[in-house]
């Protein structure tokens, strides 16, 4: 487990890239937080690492936003608005389990059942004027990046 302080939407970003940095092929990340809490940040700062240039926005309404980046096939899911873990069969998530695309899913407890384990669990909080995460290894690639991290 790993605690860090996040003081702006920068350092949220900062730790995106720093993910960035240390993925694998086929990992799944976990983002959880109440609203606002920087879940879409953190996917942002992950995303420019990895050579995107457009906009990053929640896909809230959409569920699902694709990125296809150098070498890299990456999957956005916000699941706040879906009303039943079964949808996630017709919105193509198990096409999206081959081992090689990335997945970074936002409310993962509204998928509970049919989301595939996390590798990497990561929580944001509010506080005080920032924001607290944690990082939690939930895989032994999850382990071997939190140790990337830490180093």
């Amino acid at each position: 487990m790993l605690d860090r302080a996040l003081d702006s939407a920068a350092a949220t970003e900062a730790l995106g890239a720093r993910l960035a940095g240390a993925l694998t092929p086929g990992f799944v990340l976990y983002l959880r937080g109440e609203l606002g809490a920087g879940k879409t940040t953190l996917a942002r700062g992950l995303l420019r690492a990895l050579g995107h240039r457009g906009a990053v926005k929640s896909p809230t309404f959409t569920l699902v936003e694709p990125y296809q980046l150098d070498g890299w096939r990456l999957f956005h899911w916000d699941l706040y608005r879906l009303t039943d873990p079964e949808e996630l069969e017709f919105l193509g998530l198990r096409d999206q389990l081959d081992g090689e695309a990335v997945l970074l899913i936002e409310w993962p407890e509204r998928g509970q059942g049919e989301l595939p384990a996390a590798d990497l669990d990561v929580a944001l909080a509010y506080a005080d004027a920032g924001r607290s995460c944690r990082l939690e290894a939930r895989s032994p690639t999850g382990a071997a990046m939190l140790a990337r991290l830490a180093g």
